[in-house]
């Protein structure tokens, strides 16, 4: 299953990806300066919300294009994919690191970064891996 380092290597491999830390320090990758994925544990509100089914390992924050996007994951894969009422109407999903696979995460991480990307960079990006 993944690790920081496997989420490290995923976003530090797009372009323009720069890592920093996040509101609590924690770390966090941009693109221009815009985050789409980052170190996500949960907050005591979170832990009240999702009582006995709160998770306690590795939590990654992944922003994704819309809603439905979000939706969609998080119907896909509740194991995997969850959110807090933090995120209702925002289109990010909180993923328990250690239960996703290193191709999948990976996935996830080019796909975040599509979402935040300027449409010059992406669209370079995309040919450029074409």
């Amino acid at each position: 299953m993944a690790t920081w380092d496997d989420v490290r290597r995923s976003a530090l491999a797009l372009p323009e990806t720069t890592e920093r830390g996040s509101y609590d320090d924690l770390p966090a990758w941009r693109v221009r300066d815009k985050p789409f994925v980052w170190d996500r544990p949960l907050r005591p509100a979170d832990r009240v919300a999702l009582g006995d089914a709160a998770p306690n390992g590795p939590i990654l924050g992944v922003r994704v294009p819309d809603l439905g996007a979000k939706e969609a994951l998080l119907a896909d894969d509740p194991e995997v994919y969850f959110t807090v009422p933090h995120l209702d109407g925002y289109p990010a999903v909180l993923v328990r690191l250690d239960r996703i696979g290193i191709d999948e995460l990976t996935e996830l991480v080019t796909e975040a970064w599509y979402a935040r990307a300027p449409k010059r960079l992406a669209a370079a990006h995309r040919d450029a891996a074409s």
